[in-house]
């Protein structure tokens, strides 16, 4: 399932849920806790066991060591993602990237990077993005 020539919808957005948590430099404990909720919670993960984080995490470094490595990943996420989901994987993106409260200016590239390459319009992009702030915000 993780692997990229196999590479599933599920695993697809498991991917660039941990390239989107990575994309700074580094996993915070937030945006961990950030991944196991959704993937316990939300219907497009049923039936995905949340232990295979670790595997989906060195799968996705692996790829990301290559040459090319995070269009090359991206672009499989892309092609196993079906079409209607693609605005799920974009708002899972923004969902771990805002769940710790603040966006990087790294975070922020690989958004750039990621709406374009699933087709997300930029209306649609700033709604998504917006309604993830406003769901990870904090008294």
């Amino acid at each position: 399932m993780f692997d990229r020539p196999g590479l599933d919808p599920q695993g697809a957005l498991l991917y660039l849920m941990v390239m989107a948590a990575g994309s700074d430099g580094e996993v915070k404990e937030s945006e961990y806790r950030g991944l196991e909720r959704l993937i316990q919670t939300l219907p497009v993960f049923r039936g995905v066991d949340a232990s295979k984080f670790d595997e989906v995490t060195q799968a996705v470094a692996g790829i990301l060591d290559q040459d090319d490595g995070l269009t090359r990943a991206l672009e499989a996420a892309r092609d196993a993602i079906p079409d209607h989901l693609r605005e799920t994987a974009y708002a899972l993106a923004c969902d771990v990237v805002a769940a710790d409260g603040r966006r990087s200016t790294e975070e922020a590239r690989f958004l750039q990077l990621l709406r374009p390459k699933l087709g997300v319009d930029k209306l649609a992009a700033a709604a998504i993005e917006r309604a993830a702030q406003a769901r990870h915000m904090t008294l």
